[in-house]
């Protein structure tokens, strides 16, 4: 395995498959550092020469937020929202979608799984 970022890359997958691998890149990050670099994205991870390792390496640790930073980046993005206590930080400590979804009904990721409650069956009109 080879390591980009601090993270095993596979050998047997395409360099621009393989780039996904690292958090916070992208299938369009992934192709532009393989333009950038001069890399073909079709050649597999254990093709790769050392001189065009070094290179892709290079240029996610000095050009790009992945990884560590970025989680602490968007870590702390999300407590300064909660500690001004704007609605987007209401809706992180509820747990609850952030971007407008609905709620009545789906959002089950984020709300969990259901919670029968007693009396909420409709009533049937009768004649």
């Amino acid at each position: 395995m080879t390591r980009v970022a601090g993270i095993d890359i596979p050998d047997r997958k395409r360099v621009e498959i393989a780039l996904r691998y690292v958090h916070g890149v992208g299938p369009t990050l992934s192709r532009r550092i393989l333009a950038k670099v001069g890399v073909s994205p079709e050649v597999k991870v254990k093709d790769l020469t050392e001189d065009e390792l070094n290179r892709i390496r290079e240029m996610v640790d000095k050009e790009h937020v992945v990884e560590g930073d970025l989680r602490r980046e968007v870590g702390l993005n999300i407590r300064r929202l909660v500690e001004i206590g704007c609605y987007r930080g209401v809706r992180h400590r509820r747990g609850l979608p952030v971007r407008g979804q609905r709620t009545r009904t789906n959002a089950r990721t984020k709300r969990g799984a259901r919670k029968t409650v007693a009396g909420r069956r409709r009533t049937v009109a009768k004649k």
